[in-house]
């Protein structure tokens, strides 16, 4: 039987409507950073440094910061504006491992002290860390020498708030669930995003794509 103009219609609207609620209930973005009009050799305006030499480098046609894989110790940066939860944040972060030795990176959300989510890969983990005390650990195998992205949601949940993540090869596709959970009983605190890295196999740590979000409940 062949579709009535009528019928035709209705599926158009009803197609519409599903498109906008699907907008709707999409995070809206708060910040942004490729690093594509970056100057090279220095941060853009509003990142701050907690520690390490970050800097933005270039390699070809694709501009990304970098993190020296020396010293060997975990640095940071913070980026983005000062929100509360529901909050998010993700970045694409490069890493390569030598011999028996790997790196560790992570993005976080709620200031220097909030949430982090980590890919510890000497220890096959996945792992949610508050300041620096492991809060949650999952199994999580790293390939290394590629592209990984990383996101993390903390949403308040009561007197508490609920901490969310996963990761995955940048060239795959993105997890349905959420790969690592943690309920905290303390509210989030506002805060900053930010980015990790610990080079302890001696190499450079890339981060790319940073973006901020504001979450749905």
């Amino acid at each position: 039987m062949k579709p009535t103009a009528f019928m035709s219609r209705a599926f158009s609207l009803l197609f519409a409507l599903a498109i906008s609620s699907l907008a709707a209930d999409a995070p809206k973005p708060l910040f942004s950073e490729n690093f594509e009009a970056a100057a090279v050799g220095k941060l853009p305006e509003g990142f701050k440094v907690l520690a390490g030499g970050f800097a933005v480098q270039q390699e070809g046609s694709r501009k990304f910061m970098e993190l020296p894989g020396s010293p060997l110790d975990t640095f940071g940066v913070l980026f983005g504006p000062v929100v509360k939860a529901p909050i998010g944040a993700s970045a694409n972060i490069f890493g390569t491992k030598a011999g028996r030795k790997f790196p560790a990176f992570g993005v976080s959300v709620c200031g220097a002290g909030g949430y982090r989510l980590q890919v510890s890969a000497a220890k096959k983990t996945l792992e949610i860390f508050k300041g620096d005390e492991v809060r949650a650990s999952v199994p999580f195998e790293w390939s290394g020498g590629g592209w990984t992205k990383l996101r993390i949601r903390v949403r308040p949940a009561g007197a508490g708030c609920i901490v969310e993540g996963k990761a995955w090869p940048y060239s795959g596709s993105e997890p349905i669930e959420w790969l690592i959970k943690y309920e905290a009983p303390e509210p989030a605190t506002p805060g900053q995003a930010g980015v990790w890295g610990s080079p302890f196999s001696g190499t450079p740590i890339r981060f790319d794509d940073l973006v901020v979000v504001a979450e749905t409940l």
